[in-house]
């Protein structure tokens, strides 16, 4: 049944299309000259062809060489340290294993590299962490660049890695891709627990063994972490978006029924590849990239998608902006409370109902495009479905109608609010983004003196020696993607937790990130433009007055113009943050990144028409 779209849905996605007329049209026509009937490998040179398949056992050889079926490309971000990539280990032989079935090949065009956030937040290595997408982007490239491919499958869970295989994988748009996921870990130690010890130990009340147990009991096998971060909301975006087989995001790894999507996985791409028009450039059109957002708004997802989701969007040449996130924030009701906005885990979402149940709920809302293009065929009513093991075969059945747990996840008739939770702030200093889903209402308005820091670690120190027992508004500055690669600023989260559970009214303002989890302190981040390009938080001195007021939308320096005219923002030194680690290689991404409400992204003038 059709349900009527709902206005500012309408609106939303018509702007985008206006904005985007020159820069979807320019995308579309180098996909119309990549496209070619037959194998991408036919004609290729016998030297050529020779090398492509030189080490695939001989029953594949002959297949290739009758140039008549699919021949698959994997690209993979698999290590051993991401326990949510881990289980990839073994993929690429069970997927080769699957494409024979059905009478096709695979190959692994490429491995791409996969940072974790959990081990470099803090680190030098987070100073890398968001242009390790763009680099993903480039390798996905580079291995789909044989040509010898009809279709790929995208092998890739975490933060940066599932943005970086969709931008790379859309400069060959005109091949079809399918993501397969690996699924989340079984659930440990609850993430409330775990943030209780964390701000203990910040306090000095429980000592390294004892934080260590705690995160050891939360982090404890192969699978994506279990809280509602950026990797989460990854999957979440990948399913809402059509490009994962329904019901198959949070499904734990190693499990038959897993092991069973991955082969419908497979055997959907060896279908695809041999349909017309169904390649992913041509299957993220304005309506699939609006879902996505409202998607991650109905959920509360990362912040890190008011980055991610404009440079996606952009590589297929639609152009979002962070006004686009607010309109629709404030008609999206927020119908998930997973860790850091409720207590409940993925695992408990899946098991309330999940993807399917919450694409029905929106869709009988009006507040998603359902006549859209999906890896399963037209309509977004396809994802209303959930998988099953029915006598070891995989099954479809109709998902759940009712929640199984109204404390994690509601109809929206019982919205947990009325908004997304993801709110646009505008003042004096810029513009920036808040996230209110954890942020309880008596905390959202927050007006206190500035204490100016460039370095997460010397606020820090300021706690330690007792000098934050006020109000305040942390102004950390010189963190946006020219300045140090905008690294996550994950440590400040238990300081300012345990200051306002103190009673204290604290709040952040940043040009750089902060955790895909952003919890329950108020954060004015990716605030743009950034200290180092020009951005009048450069300017901000101790103990100016600050007013970040979430209910208003609102950033405010209590300064006059002319003061603040007369004021010089003195040439910070970096070199403590640009050098070393590899963070070297990087100069050019830091010198190229577009600002923050543009992606953060050094690729984005590739994107540009010629």
């Amino acid at each position: 049944m059709t349900h009527p779209l709902h206005p500012v849905l309408v609106a939303v996605t018509a702007r985008i299309e206006a904005r985007s007329a020159t820069t979807r049209a320019a995308y579309l026509s180098v996909l119309a000259q990549a496209r070619k009937p037959g194998p991408y490998r036919s004609g290729m040179g016998c030297a050529n062809a020779a090398h492509a398949y030189a080490a695939m056992p001989s029953q594949d050889k002959l297949m290739l060489r009758q140039e008549r079926a699919p021949n698959l490309g994997i690209v993979t971000a698999y290590n051993d340290m991401l326990s949510a990539h881990q289980p990839y280990e073994h993929y690429p032989q069970r997927i080769r294993s699957a494409a024979r079935s059905v009478g096709a090949t695979a190959q692994v065009a490429t491995g791409v590299p996969a940072m974790c956030d959990g081990v470099t937040q803090g680190e030098d290595g987070m100073e890398m962490s968001l242009f390790s997408r763009d680099v993903i982007a480039l390798a996905t490239a580079v291995g789909l660049s044989h040509n010898v491919f009809d279709a790929g499958l995208m092998l890739g869970v975490c933060d940066k890695i599932v943005p970086g295989l969709f931008m790379g994988a859309l400069q060959f748009g005109h091949l079809p891709i399918v993501f397969v996921p690996a699924g989340p870990m079984a659930s440990g130690l609850p993430n409330d627990e775990k943030a209780k010890v964390r701000q203990q130990f910040a306090q000095g009340l429980v000592g390294r063994e004892t934080l260590l147990e705690a995160e050891q009991a939360t982090y404890h096998g192969a699978g994506t972490c279990t809280f509602y971060g950026t990797a989460n909301s990854n999957q979440m975006l990948m399913e809402i978006m059509g490009l994962h087989l329904p019901g198959s995001s949070f499904v734990h790894p190693q499990s038959p029924l897993r092991e069973c999507l991955t082969d419908a996985a497979v055997h959907r791409a060896v279908t695809l590849a041999q349909a017309p028009d169904a390649g992913i450039g041509y299957q993220i059109d304005a309506r699939v990239v609006v879902n996505g957002m409202v998607g991650l708004l109905a959920t509360g997802g990362s912040t890190n998608h008011t980055l991610h989701v404009v440079a996606m969007a952009r590589a297929a040449g639609w152009i979002v902006d962070w006004d686009d996130f607010s309109a629709l924030s404030a008609c999206v009701p927020l119908l998930a409370r997973v860790y850091p906005n409720g207590a409940a885990d993925v695992n408990h979402f899946h098991a309330a109902g999940g993807m399917a149940f919450l694409i029905r709920e929106l869709l009988q809302a009006g507040l998603l495009h359902e006549d859209v293009q999906t890896v399963m065929g037209r309509g977004l009513q396809r994802y209303l479905v959930e998988p099953w093991l029915n006598d070891g075969q995989l099954a479809w059945r109709e998902a759940p109608t009712q929640s199984a747990d109204l404390a994690v996840l509601r109809p929206v008739s019982q919205a947990f609010s009325p908004d997304g939770g993801l709110r646009l702030l505008t003042g004096n200093l810029g513009r920036s983004v808040v996230k209110v889903s954890a942020v309880k209402p008596a905390y959202r308005v927050v007006r206190a003196p500035a204490v100016v820091v460039t370095d997460q670690k010397q606020l820090a120190v300021l706690y330690q020696q007792g000098q934050l027992e006020r109000d305040f508004v942390a102004v950390v500055r010189n963190q946006g993607p020219r300045a140090n690669g905008m690294p996550e600023l994950h440590k400040l989260t238990p300081i300012l937790g345990v200051l306002q559970d103190r009673g204290f009214k604290v709040a952040l303002v940043t040009d750089g990130r902060m955790s895909g989890a952003s919890g329950k302190v108020p954060s004015a981040i990716h605030l743009t433009p950034e200290a180092l390009n020009g951005g009048p938080i450069a300017k901000v001195q101790d103990g100016d007055m600050l007013c970040l007021d979430c209910e208003q939308q609102t950033l405010t320096l209590e300064v006059a113009d002319e003061v603040l005219a007369q004021r010089s923002a003195a040439a910070p030194d970096l070199s403590a943050y640009q050098r070393g680690s590899g963070r070297d290689l990087f100069a050019l991404f830091r010198q190229h990144a577009a600002g923050a409400e543009d992606g953060g992204s050094p690729l984005l003038a590739l994107f540009e028409p010629q």
